[in-house]
């Protein structure tokens, strides 16, 4: 059935009723405010679904302590779904110091304490008090990273699959516009929630028994996780290899006599599908209940995403976890459209902040599907670039060059950082960056400059670097410019002790550079960094060191804190 869309999500029975609704077919949890933009996952599902034909009421950052917040707008006539938010709830909550942080940038005005720790669980047991019987999907970034049995670096201590905290009868990850409906649609009709790529499910005592492994490929137990630290190294290590859709297989995991079944990867969107999910009709701002600023759409205002995914398989980062290595671009047509409809807003002056993604520089990437059907590679780029992945920069000159034609945009920055590992690869692109879409300064990533360090981080060699901050020196000479290179470097990570950070020290004292962003190391869980600090032990067995308390991690934090200033001083 198709409806004309609203202007929002309705978030209560007064908007419900305007738009001539006495019924939700679905309710939207989520514990970001609501910001009616593609950059906002639960925004995307939300929008997606009525795409379909579904009612769809969303419900932001709801009192976690009262079942009554949830029930607004009557109970739902299929079921809900809940996500915490863009973030890991603790990773919003918490420092690496595991102590509070003094602002949440999803929250209206960066006031925290709307959302509470664990957010995923928490709201999934509050719509299971306040719908009784209605089937729950829980989703969102949390869910994806939390699928299994993992490491919380905050409780420090191994927690089970999201599923068994949640009790959802579904959880879905990745960004779940292929599966979500298909689970909302097995809600409605009563069906079998078996065989759906991007879920995962926890089959009791009798259905454990039934289920036929064929096919699927079986982890540690989580009893063995609790007792054997290496099994969580194990695990990790099975995960990253079936995380590529065109050769991931199902993975099991026995829970005592339950069985967690985790379904191969859902199907990476084709670009005329990532398109409409990018054109559906958002309101492209919050909701008109909020009178402050939300901080995180401050950021993004007139920026424009047009890749999703990320061929690096960082062992510190959780994007390939959720979004997946396949790199997925958008046509130039649909960004073009993108950027004249950011014109358009009242107050434009004229700049778009951020075109990219992970990266700025992935826009175009293309894969030899046969290859990639018999590949079990954590990176498409590290130790090596992948024969199969194709990705030389023209697609992202030929698109730069149209957006600079656009008459209302006077100037186009990429502020989300470029792969300077790829960048070598793509002289044109540097050089249209470098003389075009500099804002002043260049965000780039090598996280550190200690050999040993950047190989178990997967982030190729300090000689990249050096290299890429040449070739970025001399350009900008040649284009008679100012702009500096923001060299983002992590401190803490495991294997990383006083001697390889003297490293990153000595450099940053040679060059006088001064840093805009300190990041210390986090271990988010389902990584390989993770799996690292918690058994301080490299992927091949071989023991590292770990900083664990904030008196040891302090020494390294310090050497990137000192030399922290809003602006660089010299070259």
């Amino acid at each position: 059935m198709t409806r004309t869309p609203a202007p929002f999500l309705p978030t209560s029975a007064k908007e419900m009723e305007r738009l001539g609704w006495d019924e939700l077919d679905i309710i939207l949890i989520t514990g970001d405010c609501y910001v009616d933009h593609p950059s906002f996952g639960t925004s995307i599902i939300g929008r997606y679904l009525e795409s379909l034909g579904y009612r769809v009421g969303m419900i932001a950052q709801p009192d976690w302590k009262d079942p009554a917040s949830l029930q607004v707008m009557g109970q739902p006539r299929i079921g809900i779904g809940v996500s915490s938010g863009n973030m890991d709830s603790m990773v919003n909550i918490y420092t690496a110091g595991r102590r509070m942080r003094r602002d949440d940038m999803f929250s209206e005005d960066g006031k925290t304490g709307n959302r509470p720790p664990h957010a995923l669980p928490v709201y999934c047991q509050l719509a299971r008090r306040a719908f009784p019987g209605k089937p729950i999907l829980a989703g969102g970034l949390e869910a994806s990273l939390r699928r299994v049995a993992h490491y919380d670096y905050w409780q420090d201590k191994i927690r089970p699959s999201m599923l068994l905290d949640t009790k959802a009868d579904i959880l879905v990850y990745g960004m779940g516009e292929r599966p979500t409906p298909e689970c909302f649609r097995r809600f409605a009709s009563g069906g079998s929630l078996a065989g759906i790529r991007g879920t995962a499910r926890l089959l009791g005592k009798n259905a454990a028994l039934e289920f036929d492994r064929t096919g699927y490929i079986e982890l540690p137990s989580y009893e063995e996780v609790l007792s054997n630290k290496d099994a969580l190294m194990e695990q990790t290590k099975i995960q990253e290899a079936n995380m590529n859709y065109y050769s991931a297989s199902g993975l099991i995991q026995q829970y005592g006599d339950r069985l967690l079944v985790i379904e191969p990867p859902a199907e990476p969107l084709t670009p005329a599908e990532l398109d409409r999910v990018h054109e559906l009709p958002y309101a492209r701002r919050p909701h008109p209940q909020y009178k402050g600023k939300i901080p995180a759409f401050e950021s993004i205002i007139n920026s424009i995403q047009v890749v999703r995914g990320c061929p690096g398989g960082c062992a510190f980062c959780g994007l390939v976890s959720h979004q997946g290595r396949t790199v997925m671009s958008r046509s130039t047509e649909s960004v073009i459209r993108e950027a004249e409809t950011i014109a358009e807003r009242p107050g434009f002056k004229g700049i778009i902040s951020d075109v990219g993604g992970a990266a700025g520089n992935l826009f175009g990437s293309t894969y030899d599907i046969e290859r990639c059907k018999k590949c079990k590679r954590v990176s498409c780029i590290f130790p090596n670039h992948c024969p199969g992945y194709h990705c030389d920069g023209q697609a992202v000159v030929h698109m730069l060059r149209m957006l600079r034609k656009l008459p209302k945009i006077r100037k186009l920055y990429i502020n989300s950082g470029i792969r300077l590992d790829l960048a070598l690869r793509q002289p044109e692109l540097l050089r249209e960056i470098i003389a075009h879409h500099v804002s002043g300064h260049m965000k780039v990533a090598p996280e550190h400059l200690d050999a040993k360090v950047m190989k178990l981080m997967r982030k190729g060699t300090p000689e990249e670097f050096y290299r890429f901050m040449d070739e970025f020196n001399r350009i900008t000479k040649e284009c008679k410019l100012e702009q500096y290179i923001i060299p983002l470097f992590i401190s803490n990570f495991p294997g990383c002790t006083a001697k390889e950070m003297k490293t990153v020290d000595d450099f940053l004292n040679k060059h006088h550079w001064s840093l805009q962003q300190v990041q210390d190391y986090i271990p988010l869980p389902m990584t390989m960094g993770a799996a690292m600090y918690y058994t301080g032990k490299a992927p091949d067995g071989t023991p590292i060191e770990v900083n664990r308390g904030l008196a040891e991690r302090r020494p390294q934090i310090e050497v990137l804190k000192k030399r922290r200033s809003p602006v660089k001083k010299k070259r």
